[in-house]
């Protein structure tokens, strides 16, 4: 049996091109990925990537439940396997796997360029991480009675916000270790908590569909927005503190939408975003600097990815990572580049393309 080489040589079968060999290798660990994607006119297309796909060693051995940037070529992540990975998504490689917890990681938190963040889990346990200490926790927060949900850093990070199932707000200080003071409402069952920049406030998702605004000092409710007709995912804050963005749950196109907020004098209900197919597990604003108009993303358990107009609500792209499962949560790596979890894939890596308009590649894996 003959077969041709890059000189379109005829070979026998047990002859071999050294060239062909070694490109053999090289290609065999680079991948080409096919994705979908559709325009606002409805246009739909499927496409080869250009880029080769880099498929990295995996972070995690189970489903990735959340990742959140820590510096610009660090990201930290948690899930299934109960452990918590800081990674270099720019290189590939781990950098630290710290393990604490007893059960799934719920909630991430970082204290942005530094080396210290937090995690959350089922086994109702918070913990403090250094990159630059050893492999054990720095402090651990424990006082809620059910998984815990929620977690914010205050800007001067000296306080943390907890939330959990148990319908419980805990503020604690950072140094110490020490509940300072505790919150409850019936029914708030805690999905998400975010700090709003240079302000006292905590914003918080819950099951009971609402948003409220919190004021860390003596932890009182300040707002509560209008109830949507879904569950809450989660919820981002702007650089600014202006305005914030929740999601919904839902299934087969109901709920299934992100709503823009305005944090300030209104405090009513600006833009939904819709087109999502299942629940929008996470929202997030991307940096000005990406596109001439602002722009946001949501992830969905439809195993999408969507870029939106902030101020029209128009949808300007969408991906699809077919294979994926769910995608469980999405964080802003770069100016260009977003890192996206999900349930069967690990970790994605999506960066924005404008050579043929505003568009995402998925550029890595792991």
């Amino acid at each position: 049996m003959l077969f041709r080489c890059h000189l379109k040589r005829a070979l026998p079968q047990k002859v071999s091109c050294k060239f062909c060999a070694v490109m053999g290798k090289l290609q065999s660990k680079l991948k080409y990925s096919t994705y979908k994607y559709s325009r606002p006119d409805g246009f739909r297309d499927e496409r080869i990537q250009t880029k080769a796909f880099q498929e990295y060693s995996p972070a995690h051995v189970d489903t990735v439940s959340v990742v959140a940037a820590l510096n610009s070529d660090l990201c930290v992540s948690g899930g299934k396997d109960k452990t918590v990975v800081a990674y270099n998504w720019r290189t590939g490689n781990v950098v630290k796997r710290l393990k604490g917890h007893e059960r799934e990681i719920t909630k991430i938190a970082c204290i942005h360029k530094s080396g210290q963040f937090f995690s959350a889990s089922r086994d109702k346990m918070v913990m403090m991480w250094d990159l630059q200490g050893s492999s054990q926790p720095r402090q651990q927060f424990s006082g809620h009675s059910m998984v815990v949900t929620g977690l914010a850093v205050s800007p001067d990070t000296s306080q943390l916000c907890t939330g959990s199932r148990d319908n419980t707000l805990l503020l604690w200080d950072v140094g110490t270790g020490q509940c300072a003071e505790r919150a409850s409402v019936s029914r708030n069952l805690v999905t998400h908590l975010c700090w709003v920049p240079r302000e006292p406030y905590i914003l918080q998702t819950s099951e009971d569909k609402t948003i409220r605004l919190w004021d860390s000092r003596g932890l009182q409710v300040a707002h509560v927005f209008p109830a949507k007709q879904h569950i809450q995912t989660y919820c981002e804050v702007s650089e600014d503190g202006h305005k914030c963005i929740s999601c919904s749950s839902g299934f087969g196109g109901e709920g299934c939408e992100a709503t823009l907020w305005d944090l300030r004098q209104t405090r009513n209900g600006i833009c939904e975003y819709k087109g999502h197919f299942q629940t929008v597990a996470s929202c997030v604003f991307l940096p000005r600097a990406l596109a001439l108009m602002p722009v946001i993303a949501t992830s969905s358990h439809d195993c999408k990815v969507k870029i939106w107009n902030q101020d029209s609500g128009a949808c300007l792209f969408t991906l699809s990572l077919d294979g994926s499962g769910p995608l469980t949560s999405l964080a802003v790596a770069d100016t260009i580049s977003l890192l996206c979890a999900s349930f069967s894939r690990g970790i994605r890596l999506l960066r924005v393309d404008h050579s043929r308009g505003l568009e995402l590649q998925e550029v890595a894996g792991f």
